[in-house]
């Protein structure tokens, strides 16, 4: 692959069933210790993606390489340098968190006189030493998801694949998981592959994101460039007056671009303190009154809609719902 790249995908593509394209001819690199992140919604193909770079699953067409070696070809050289944190909790309950990740070691083929001292390592590194002896069915969301990782890093992978790493963890947990994707990126030099739908957690996170929807990547960048690239700030605002008045606000100095979706026009300005007082005024002469105006600069969430056509924020509320009652789902079938 070339030089600095550890993840390398060409044209990688995934049908079900022979008609169900989930992942459609994507092509991206990843290079060496940075957080690379697919950002984009449930369904978008992110976790088929990852199933196929971890060996899982065999692509439909396309190839690719993790750490140089073929996904398909050399499929078992790409599992002994990967770790992976699934969406979905893989740890068994009844045993404690200590002989959860000595059980990960044994998997791996790793000795016990070396798996013993990482187990204790790892402990340390995610703060869960003091429950170490404690069985998994009393551990919070967040003291679970720390040991999946713990798990994850056992066989010292040079690259972790991370699935939507804090999918249906309360704002706090979640912000605590961050800081120790962090700290991995620090302490091993690790390259990390995640998953989100959360903007926050790409912004926060990640050297670049791929923006992933509907099987194929749109757009590929740092957080910072790709809001750079949308240029200026937006102005939302509402008017009591139902025909469509883009075309006049289109008119007015520094507006660079008008949308309307449903009943409220996004406008892209330059400077918008300074244009949204223009815009107001111009309006007032037509007789237009502004009902509602606010300003933001350019967001992840205003790069995801201008790719994309739809806000990440409604769909984070609805992910979250289907989680939860999922959950609910799981623990009703347990107690039967």
């Amino acid at each position: 692959g070339m030089a600095g790249n550890i993840i390398e995908a060409k044209g990688l593509t995934k049908v079900f069933n022979g008609y169900l394209t989930a992942v459609d001819h994507v092509t991206f690199q990843v290079k060496e210790g940075e957080i690379f992140g697919f950002l984009g919604p449930n369904g978008a193909g992110k976790t088929t993606t990852i199933n196929m770079l971890i060996t899982v699953l065999k692509p439909t067409e396309g190839t690719a390489t993790v750490c140089g070696h073929d996904i398909v070809k050399e499929a078992s050289m790409v599992r002994r340098k990967i770790g992976v944190v699934p969406q979905e909790y893989t740890a068994d309950e009844d045993l404690t968190g200590y002989e959860n990740i000595i059980l990960c070691a044994d998997l791996y083929g790793i000795p016990r006189e070396i798996s013993k001292k990482r187990a204790e390592e790892l402990l340390e590194l995610v703060q869960l030493t003091k429950f170490k002896d404690k069985k998994v069915e009393t551990y919070s969301g967040g003291m679970r998801r720390r040991l999946e990782l713990a798990c994850g890093l056992i066989n010292r992978p040079k690259v972790l694949f991370l699935d939507e790493p804090t999918l249906g963890l309360d704002v706090q947990t979640r912000a605590n998981i961050w800081e120790y994707i962090k700290l991995l990126k620090k302490e091993y030099g690790m390259t990390l592959f995640m998953t989100t739908h959360y903007l926050e957690e790409a912004d926060a996170l990640c050297d670049r994101i791929a923006i992933i929807d509907h099987g194929k990547i749109l757009v590929t960048g740092s957080p910072n460039e790709l809001k750079s690239k949308l240029g200026g700030d937006i102005i939302t605002l509402q008017v009591n007056e139902n025909r469509d008045i883009s075309g006049f606000i289109e008119k007015i100095e520094n507006v660079r671009e008008v949308r309307r979706i449903k009943d409220e026009y996004r406008i892209k300005v330059k400077d918008g303190e300074l244009t949204a007082p223009l815009i107001i005024e111009a309006l007032r002469k037509e007789g237009i009154k502004v009902t509602r105006l606010s300003l933001s600069k350019p967001s992840l969430n205003e790069v995801y809609l201008e790719y994309t056509g739809r806000s990440m924020r409604d769909q984070e509320e609805s992910v979250e719902e289907f989680r939860a009652h999922r959950i609910t789902l799981r623990r009703a079938r347990r107690r039967r």
